[in-house]
């Protein structure tokens, strides 16, 4: 496979050969950083997990090199801290059990760039190659840009396949903003409670990130525990933790509707639901 960059890498676990090591792909996701995928497309690799006809591939598109790092990591400079996160991201690949592991390794100015093609053109080859039927990927609601930037950089791609072979399902995860704001009939909830020592095994492999000043183990298990009991109001817990997203399909149906439009949809009915409560209640 050609990638745009020749620092790009592909990381089969199992050691597979390629095309069948990418072809298996069932379930893929596609993120920003490393660690974006284990803690937004939980459901997938869950999903995955062991099962001898499912499998779960993951797309890294930036470099990272522009972290935050502290502790022992405060010294790193950028060169060090990517060619750190992509062991990183390699491990989880190993203890997650994925059937590949794509590092695109391209700058966080690329993909906030809409005019810079590169990133979709990678991302086209790896969905032509794979044929996900389940895509999981940042929400348009985040508030990371380069995060939404690779929301619509991977829409564009998806765009280009022929309407037959696209993602059956296409989700918007929770990284930098959590969606329990939208309502609930519009809210996609995944049950992720089983495996919890691998939930927080695939977050602590990161160790640059959670060690060297960000306690994504901590807040990511917490958020899921936390939507479990906060999703139903007047029902008894039936999860003990839970992901939510935003359903993206509306974007690779039409292909006129754009991010926002969808986003306007939701926030929409996020007031509307607001506002009847209020006046139900003389507010």
């Amino acid at each position: 496979m050609q990638f745009s960059l020749s620092s790009a890498e592909i990381y089969i676990p199992d050691a597979a050969a390629l095309p069948g090591a990418l072809a298996r792909t069932t379930h893929l996701a596609v993120g920003a950083h490393q660690d974006d995928l284990e803690i937004m497309a939980f459901d997938g690799i869950i999903a995955c997990f062991q099962q001898a006809d499912k499998y779960f591939s993951g797309v890294v598109v930036t470099n990272g090199g522009g972290s935050a790092r502290s502790g022992v990591y405060a010294d790193n400079t950028d060169s060090e801290m990517m060619a750190l996160r992509r062991m990183e991201q390699k491990k989880a690949a190993m203890v997650g059990e994925y059937a590949a592991q794509f590092l695109l390794d391209h700058p966080s100015s690329a993909v906030k760039d809409a005019a810079c093609t590169q990133v979709v053109d990678d991302l086209y080859t790896i969905l032509e190659a794979a044929r996900p039927e389940i895509v999981y990927t940042h929400n348009p609601a985040d508030k990371h840009d380069t995060h939404v930037g690779v929301m619509l950089r991977l829409v564009a791609a998806i765009r280009r396949l022929p309407i037959e072979i696209r993602p059956k399902k296409l989700y918007g995860c929770e990284v930098w903003r959590d969606l329990d704001w939208m309502i609930d009939a519009d809210k996609v909830a995944f049950d992720v409670s089983a495996h919890e020592n691998l939930q927080a095994a695939l977050i602590g492999v990161f160790d640059s990130q959670v060690a060297g000043g960000k306690r994504y183990d901590l807040a990511t298990l917490g958020r899921r525990r936390a939507h479990a009991t906060y999703h139903a109001s007047h029902d008894v817990d039936t999860a003990t933790g839970i992901t939510f997203a935003m359903d993206l399909m509306p974007l690779i149906l039409d292909d006129s509707l754009t991010a926002f439009e969808l986003v306007q949809q939701h926030v929409d009915g996020f007031t509307h639901e607001v506002s009847e409560r209020m006046q139900k209640l003389g507010g």
